[in-house]
Protein backbone atom coordinates (compact mmCIF):
# COMPACT_ATOMS: atom_id res chain seq x y z
CA UNK A 1 0.00 0.00 0.00
CA UNK A 2 1.19 3.59 -0.87
CA UNK A 3 1.12 5.80 1.78
CA UNK A 4 -0.46 9.33 1.21
CA UNK A 5 1.89 11.84 1.58
CA UNK A 6 1.51 13.46 4.84
CA UNK A 7 0.66 17.59 4.97
CA UNK A 8 2.85 19.62 7.55
CA UNK A 9 0.37 21.00 9.86
CA UNK A 10 2.03 23.17 12.98
CA UNK A 11 1.92 22.10 16.06
CA UNK A 12 -0.61 23.19 19.34
CA UNK A 13 2.28 25.01 20.51
CA UNK A 14 3.82 26.93 17.96
CA UNK A 15 0.04 28.12 16.86
CA UNK A 16 -0.96 29.55 20.49
CA UNK A 17 2.79 31.49 20.43
CA UNK A 18 2.29 32.57 16.61
CA UNK A 19 -1.45 33.47 17.70
CA UNK A 20 -1.97 34.22 21.29
CA UNK A 21 1.54 34.47 23.21
CA UNK A 22 4.29 36.21 20.96
CA UNK A 23 5.31 38.48 23.39
CA UNK A 24 7.18 37.23 26.19
CA UNK A 25 8.13 40.33 27.98
CA UNK A 26 4.33 41.34 27.74
CA UNK A 27 3.37 37.90 29.42
CA UNK A 28 5.89 38.66 31.95
CA UNK A 29 4.38 41.86 32.42
CA UNK A 30 0.94 40.26 33.51
CA UNK A 31 -0.30 42.31 30.32
CA UNK A 32 -2.74 39.94 28.86
CA UNK A 33 -5.57 41.43 27.01
CA UNK A 34 -9.20 40.63 25.65
CA UNK A 35 -7.90 40.38 22.47
CA UNK A 36 -4.62 38.27 23.31
CA UNK A 37 -7.23 36.12 25.36
CA UNK A 38 -9.72 35.91 22.61
CA UNK A 39 -6.77 34.29 19.93
CA UNK A 40 -5.83 31.50 22.74
CA UNK A 41 -9.40 30.80 23.29
CA UNK A 42 -9.75 30.29 19.25
CA UNK A 43 -6.36 28.18 19.38
CA UNK A 44 -8.16 25.80 21.84
CA UNK A 45 -11.37 25.68 20.33
CA UNK A 46 -9.89 24.87 16.89
CA UNK A 47 -7.74 22.05 18.46
CA UNK A 48 -10.95 20.35 20.05
CA UNK A 49 -10.31 21.26 23.65
CA UNK A 50 -13.72 21.69 24.04
CA UNK A 51 -15.18 24.87 26.22
CA UNK A 52 -15.20 23.92 29.47
CA UNK A 53 -11.25 22.76 28.94
CA UNK A 54 -10.70 25.93 27.15
CA UNK A 55 -11.95 27.98 30.01
CA UNK A 56 -9.92 26.30 32.08
CA UNK A 57 -6.81 26.42 30.49
CA UNK A 58 -6.96 30.14 29.95
CA UNK A 59 -8.42 30.79 33.22
CA UNK A 60 -5.08 29.71 34.26
CA UNK A 61 -2.89 31.09 31.84
CA UNK A 62 -4.50 34.73 33.00
CA UNK A 63 -3.98 33.68 36.79
CA UNK A 64 -0.30 32.81 36.16
CA UNK A 65 0.51 36.25 34.25
CA UNK A 66 -1.14 38.78 37.32
CA UNK A 67 1.47 36.85 39.66
CA UNK A 68 4.06 36.98 36.89
CA UNK A 69 4.72 33.11 36.54
CA UNK A 70 5.20 33.17 32.65
CA UNK A 71 8.79 35.03 31.86
CA UNK A 72 8.72 32.89 29.49
CA UNK A 73 8.00 30.15 26.62
CA UNK A 74 9.44 27.47 28.49
CA UNK A 75 6.85 28.64 31.71
CA UNK A 76 4.21 28.90 29.42
CA UNK A 77 4.72 25.62 28.22
CA UNK A 78 5.39 24.05 31.75
CA UNK A 79 1.93 25.45 33.24
CA UNK A 80 0.23 23.82 30.38
CA UNK A 81 1.58 20.86 30.53
CA UNK A 82 1.18 20.11 34.12
CA UNK A 83 -2.57 21.24 34.13
CA UNK A 84 -3.20 18.81 31.02
CA UNK A 85 -1.28 16.25 32.46
CA UNK A 86 -3.72 16.43 35.41
CA UNK A 87 -6.54 16.08 33.46
CA UNK A 88 -5.26 13.08 31.40
CA UNK A 89 -4.36 11.69 35.36
CA UNK A 90 -8.38 11.75 36.21
CA UNK A 91 -8.86 9.11 32.96
CA UNK A 92 -9.28 5.65 34.39
CA UNK A 93 -5.82 3.25 34.03
CA UNK A 94 -7.67 0.09 33.63
CA UNK A 95 -10.70 -0.40 31.02
CA UNK A 96 -14.18 -0.98 32.89
CA UNK A 97 -15.21 -4.06 34.08
CA UNK A 98 -18.35 -5.69 31.80
CA UNK A 99 -21.59 -6.10 32.74
CA UNK A 100 -22.52 -9.01 34.82
CA UNK A 101 -18.87 -9.41 36.02
CA UNK A 102 -17.51 -10.31 32.29
CA UNK A 103 -14.81 -8.94 30.68
CA UNK A 104 -11.40 -8.18 31.40
CA UNK A 105 -11.43 -7.50 35.57
CA UNK A 106 -8.05 -8.03 37.38
CA UNK A 107 -6.33 -9.27 33.99
CA UNK A 108 -2.94 -7.48 33.24
CA UNK A 109 -2.11 -6.25 29.92
CA UNK A 110 -0.31 -8.95 27.76
CA UNK A 111 0.31 -8.83 23.92
CA UNK A 112 0.40 -5.81 22.33
CA UNK A 113 -1.28 -3.89 25.28
CA UNK A 114 -4.08 -5.82 25.60
CA UNK A 115 -6.14 -8.02 27.80
CA UNK A 116 -7.16 -11.51 27.74
CA UNK A 117 -8.79 -14.16 30.06
CA UNK A 118 -8.22 -18.22 30.94
CA UNK A 119 -6.30 -19.98 28.21
CA UNK A 120 -8.89 -19.16 25.90
CA UNK A 121 -7.77 -16.73 23.16
CA UNK A 122 -8.49 -13.58 23.75
CA UNK A 123 -10.82 -12.00 22.09
CA UNK A 124 -11.45 -8.04 20.78
CA UNK A 125 -14.09 -6.78 19.17
CA UNK A 126 -14.14 -3.24 17.33
CA UNK A 127 -16.69 -1.16 16.80
CA UNK A 128 -17.27 2.14 15.85
CA UNK A 129 -19.54 4.56 13.00
CA UNK A 130 -18.30 4.42 9.61
CA UNK A 131 -15.37 5.14 7.60
CA UNK A 132 -13.45 5.63 10.94
CA UNK A 133 -10.54 3.14 10.04
CA UNK A 134 -11.84 -0.18 12.08
CA UNK A 135 -10.71 -2.29 9.35
CA UNK A 136 -7.22 -0.86 9.01
CA UNK A 137 -7.26 -0.61 13.13
CA UNK A 138 -7.71 -4.30 12.77
CA UNK A 139 -5.03 -5.12 10.94
CA UNK A 140 -2.58 -2.66 12.65
CA UNK A 141 -3.59 -4.34 16.11
CA UNK A 142 -2.79 -8.17 14.06
CA UNK A 143 0.69 -6.61 13.34
CA UNK A 144 1.41 -5.52 16.75
CA UNK A 145 0.78 -9.25 17.81
CA UNK A 146 2.32 -10.84 15.38
CA UNK A 147 5.78 -9.06 15.61
CA UNK A 148 5.29 -10.73 19.18
CA UNK A 149 4.90 -14.32 17.66
CA UNK A 150 1.30 -14.44 18.67
CA UNK A 151 -1.01 -15.90 16.07
CA UNK A 152 -4.19 -14.09 15.17
CA UNK A 153 -7.17 -14.70 13.32
CA UNK A 154 -9.04 -11.87 11.94
CA UNK A 155 -12.98 -12.28 11.55
CA UNK A 156 -14.84 -9.89 9.18
CA UNK A 157 -18.15 -9.61 11.25
CA UNK A 158 -19.19 -7.08 8.33
CA UNK A 159 -21.85 -8.54 6.42
CA UNK A 160 -23.22 -5.63 5.24
CA UNK A 161 -20.54 -4.05 2.94
CA UNK A 162 -19.14 -5.78 -0.42
CA UNK A 163 -15.75 -4.93 0.00
CA UNK A 164 -15.29 -5.28 3.47
CA UNK A 165 -14.72 -9.16 3.32
CA UNK A 166 -12.28 -8.68 0.70
CA UNK A 167 -10.61 -5.93 2.50
CA UNK A 168 -9.95 -7.66 5.78
CA UNK A 169 -9.14 -10.90 3.49
CA UNK A 170 -6.01 -8.93 1.89
CA UNK A 171 -5.04 -8.21 4.92
CA UNK A 172 -4.84 -11.45 6.90
CA UNK A 173 -2.88 -12.43 3.74
CA UNK A 174 -0.40 -9.63 4.02
CA UNK A 175 0.02 -10.07 7.71
CA UNK A 176 0.17 -13.86 7.77
CA UNK A 177 -3.29 -14.40 9.56
CA UNK A 178 -5.64 -16.80 9.63
CA UNK A 179 -9.35 -15.53 8.25
CA UNK A 180 -12.98 -16.38 9.19
CA UNK A 181 -15.67 -14.26 7.09
CA UNK A 182 -19.07 -14.73 5.83
CA UNK A 183 -21.47 -14.40 3.12
CA UNK A 184 -23.26 -11.25 2.04
CA UNK A 185 -26.02 -10.69 4.34
CA UNK A 186 -25.13 -13.65 6.85
CA UNK A 187 -25.96 -12.84 10.89
CA UNK A 188 -22.49 -11.21 12.18
CA UNK A 189 -23.24 -13.07 15.61
CA UNK A 190 -23.21 -16.31 13.76
CA UNK A 191 -19.58 -14.81 12.10
CA UNK A 192 -18.36 -14.20 15.34
CA UNK A 193 -19.50 -17.62 16.92
CA UNK A 194 -18.05 -19.12 14.06
CA UNK A 195 -14.46 -17.19 14.73
CA UNK A 196 -14.03 -18.16 17.73
CA UNK A 197 -14.72 -21.96 17.22
CA UNK A 198 -12.07 -21.89 14.33
CA UNK A 199 -9.04 -20.15 16.30
CA UNK A 200 -9.51 -22.62 18.76
CA UNK A 201 -9.23 -25.71 16.08
CA UNK A 202 -6.09 -23.51 14.42
CA UNK A 203 -4.40 -22.55 17.66
CA UNK A 204 -4.86 -18.91 17.46
CA UNK A 205 -4.10 -16.86 20.94
CA UNK A 206 -6.22 -13.94 19.60
CA UNK A 207 -9.32 -13.41 17.36
CA UNK A 208 -9.99 -9.81 16.46
CA UNK A 209 -13.97 -9.13 15.47
CA UNK A 210 -14.41 -6.36 12.72
CA UNK A 211 -17.73 -5.28 12.85
CA UNK A 212 -19.93 -3.29 9.93
CA UNK A 213 -19.84 0.43 10.94
CA UNK A 214 -22.66 1.63 12.30
CA UNK A 215 -24.20 5.51 13.41
CA UNK A 216 -24.38 5.82 16.73
CA UNK A 217 -28.02 6.55 16.71
CA UNK A 218 -28.97 3.86 14.76
CA UNK A 219 -30.82 1.47 18.14
CA UNK A 220 -30.97 -1.57 15.80
CA UNK A 221 -27.69 -2.09 14.36
CA UNK A 222 -26.56 -1.37 18.28
CA UNK A 223 -28.37 -3.80 19.57
CA UNK A 224 -26.88 -6.14 16.60
CA UNK A 225 -23.81 -5.25 18.18
CA UNK A 226 -25.30 -6.11 21.78
CA UNK A 227 -26.37 -9.30 20.14
CA UNK A 228 -22.50 -10.37 18.79
CA UNK A 229 -21.61 -9.44 22.61
CA UNK A 230 -23.94 -11.95 24.29
CA UNK A 231 -22.42 -14.93 21.45
CA UNK A 232 -19.05 -14.14 22.48
CA UNK A 233 -19.93 -13.92 25.94
CA UNK A 234 -21.39 -17.30 25.66
CA UNK A 235 -18.40 -18.86 23.64
CA UNK A 236 -15.24 -17.85 26.01
CA UNK A 237 -14.92 -16.64 30.03
CA UNK A 238 -15.31 -13.08 30.13
CA UNK A 239 -15.19 -12.49 26.25
CA UNK A 240 -14.90 -10.32 24.34
CA UNK A 241 -11.64 -9.52 26.71
CA UNK A 242 -11.84 -6.08 24.75
CA UNK A 243 -14.01 -4.21 23.59
CA UNK A 244 -12.38 -0.96 21.54
CA UNK A 245 -14.48 1.74 19.99
CA UNK A 246 -12.55 3.48 17.22
CA UNK A 247 -13.11 6.75 16.52
CA UNK A 248 -12.08 9.71 14.62
CA UNK A 249 -9.72 11.91 16.33
CA UNK A 250 -10.51 14.51 13.62
CA UNK A 251 -14.21 14.56 14.54
CA UNK A 252 -13.61 16.47 17.42
CA UNK A 253 -16.31 17.15 20.24
CA UNK A 254 -18.42 14.41 18.19
CA UNK A 255 -16.12 11.71 20.08
CA UNK A 256 -17.46 12.50 23.10
CA UNK A 257 -21.35 11.84 21.53
CA UNK A 258 -20.26 8.74 19.40
CA UNK A 259 -18.28 7.03 22.83
CA UNK A 260 -21.11 7.58 25.12
CA UNK A 261 -23.54 6.21 23.07
CA UNK A 262 -21.60 3.17 22.27
CA UNK A 263 -20.60 3.00 25.99
CA UNK A 264 -24.96 3.20 26.68
CA UNK A 265 -24.75 -0.56 24.64
CA UNK A 266 -21.51 -1.96 25.50
CA UNK A 267 -19.44 -1.77 28.26
CA UNK A 268 -16.16 -0.40 26.36
CA UNK A 269 -12.44 -1.39 27.50
CA UNK A 270 -10.86 1.57 25.31
CA UNK A 271 -10.50 4.07 22.65
CA UNK A 272 -8.67 3.89 19.74
CA UNK A 273 -8.20 7.47 18.41
CA UNK A 274 -7.39 6.66 14.15
CA UNK A 275 -6.06 9.03 12.16
CA UNK A 276 -3.89 11.34 14.95
CA UNK A 277 -1.46 12.34 12.02
CA UNK A 278 -0.94 15.37 13.72
CA UNK A 279 -1.66 17.43 16.84
CA UNK A 280 -3.73 20.07 15.03
CA UNK A 281 -6.87 18.29 16.72
CA UNK A 282 -4.96 17.60 19.79
CA UNK A 283 -7.27 18.60 22.81
CA UNK A 284 -9.64 15.46 21.32
CA UNK A 285 -7.62 13.39 24.14
CA UNK A 286 -7.73 15.33 26.79
CA UNK A 287 -12.00 16.03 26.20
CA UNK A 288 -12.20 11.90 26.40
CA UNK A 289 -9.70 11.70 29.45
CA UNK A 290 -11.92 14.68 30.93
CA UNK A 291 -15.64 13.32 30.07
CA UNK A 292 -15.66 9.95 29.94
CA UNK A 293 -15.06 6.81 32.15
CA UNK A 294 -13.60 4.79 28.68
CA UNK A 295 -9.15 5.17 28.65
CA UNK A 296 -7.76 6.31 25.27
CA UNK A 297 -5.58 3.06 24.40
CA UNK A 298 -4.00 3.72 21.25
CA UNK A 299 -3.49 6.50 18.70
CA UNK A 300 -3.34 5.78 15.24
CA UNK A 301 -0.64 7.92 13.54
CA UNK A 302 -0.63 7.08 10.04
CA UNK A 303 -1.53 4.32 7.40
CA UNK A 304 0.92 1.42 7.42
CA UNK A 305 0.54 -1.52 9.68
CA UNK A 306 3.22 -0.30 12.22
CA UNK A 307 1.20 3.23 12.83
CA UNK A 308 0.08 1.99 15.82
CA UNK A 309 0.83 3.80 19.28
CA UNK A 310 0.20 2.75 22.42
CA UNK A 311 -1.18 5.74 24.31
CA UNK A 312 1.25 7.51 26.45
CA UNK A 313 0.31 10.82 28.33
CA UNK A 314 4.32 11.84 29.01
CA UNK A 315 4.38 10.81 24.59
CA UNK A 316 0.96 12.72 23.85
CA UNK A 317 2.26 15.94 26.03
CA UNK A 318 5.64 15.65 24.34
CA UNK A 319 3.77 15.69 21.41
CA UNK A 320 1.31 18.55 21.46
CA UNK A 321 3.63 21.00 23.10
CA UNK A 322 6.75 20.36 20.98
CA UNK A 323 7.91 23.31 18.96
CA UNK A 324 8.28 23.01 15.55
CA UNK A 325 11.21 22.27 13.62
Amino acid sequence: MNERPRRRTRGLWRRIVDFALTDANTLAAGGVDDAVIERLEQVLLEADFGVDITMELVEVLERACRRGRIDSERALRDLLRARLAEMLAAAPAEPAAAAGGAGPTGAAPTAAGLRRGGNDPGIVLLLGVNGVGKTTTAAKLAARLRGEGQRVLLAAADTFRAGAQAQLHAWAKRLDADFVGGPTGADPASVAFDAVTAARARGATWVLIDTAGRLHTQDDLMRELAKIDRVLGRQAEGAPHERLLVVDATSGQNVIRQARRFGECLDLTGLVLAKFDSSARAGTVASVARDLSVPVRFLGVGESPDDLEAFSPARYLDKILAPDD
